[in-house]
């Protein structure tokens, strides 16, 4: 039975939906060799943060619009793709401290697990309400191992698609292609996962855990042709 938003419920859920992310966070922060300005990441991150609202409005507009289950899901995959490339581009692309084709990478994947962060926390609360602690629990296992990944791996494949561009003319549109690979990954996996039965979400994370494996190799690459 679904129950009042206690002081536990919402401490939980923060901590379920934040320290998750916040780890990825750390995790990819300590590969960039020349670390970003701590107030432009912690601006991008709440960033991320804000812009959840923002696809939640619009995904809402596209859920009552009559479309098919199947377009409501690819709509939402690039409404999210694009709200967290968008604050991106706002925040930090035109920052001076943007000078690096990595730093791409970062803020993008910074962005993501700001979004994945409130996310996490809002389907932690849903769950807490209406099924328990334990059940809570579990969906903040299973969304720290998929959506957190997926967010991760979605934006860095953006970030990933400027670096590579970014002294070229071409940078926008591979920007482009970049958020209409994001969006497709998005849409793939929220479809496998709807269709998944136990076992099978593990069977579903593989492609994720392959491009967040890929991903780290090729910031490396990166890395190395900054350093020529």
């Amino acid at each position: 039975m679904a129950q009042g938003l206690s002081a536990s419920t919402l401490f939980l859920s923060l901590a379920g939906g934040f320290i998750p992310s916040l780890f990825w966070l750390w995790f990819w922060l300590k590969e960039d060799r020349q670390p970003e300005p701590k107030n432009l990441l912690i601006a991008v991150f709440i960033g991320g943060i804000l812009m959840v609202p923002a696809a939640m409005a619009m995904e809402y507009l596209i859920l009552y619009s009559g479309i098919s289950a199947s377009a409501t899901l690819l709509a939402w995959a690039f409404i999210e793709e694009f709200v967290k490339f968008w604050i991106v581009k706002r925040i930090a692309f035109s920052n001076k401290a943007f000078d690096e084709p990595v730093d791409a990478i970062i803020y993008m994947i910074t962005a993501a697990l700001g979004f994945a962060s409130l996310e996490n926390t809002l389907f932690m609360i849903k769950t807490f309400n209406e099924s328990g602690l334990l059940s809570s629990i579990g969906v903040g296992n299973t969304r720290f191992i998929g959506a957190t990944l997926l967010h991760t791996a979605s934006s860095a494949i953006i970030g990933a698609m400027i670096a590579f561009s970014f002294n070229k003319k071409s940078r926008r549109k591979m920007a482009f292609l970049g958020l209409i690979m994001a969006g497709a990954l998005h849409f793939f996996f929220n479809k496998l996962i709807l269709t998944s039965r136990d076992g099978n979400i593990l069977r579903a994370l593989i492609p994720i855990w392959l491009i967040v494996i890929a991903l780290i190799f090729l910031m490396e690459k990166i890395k190395r042709r900054q350093t020529r």
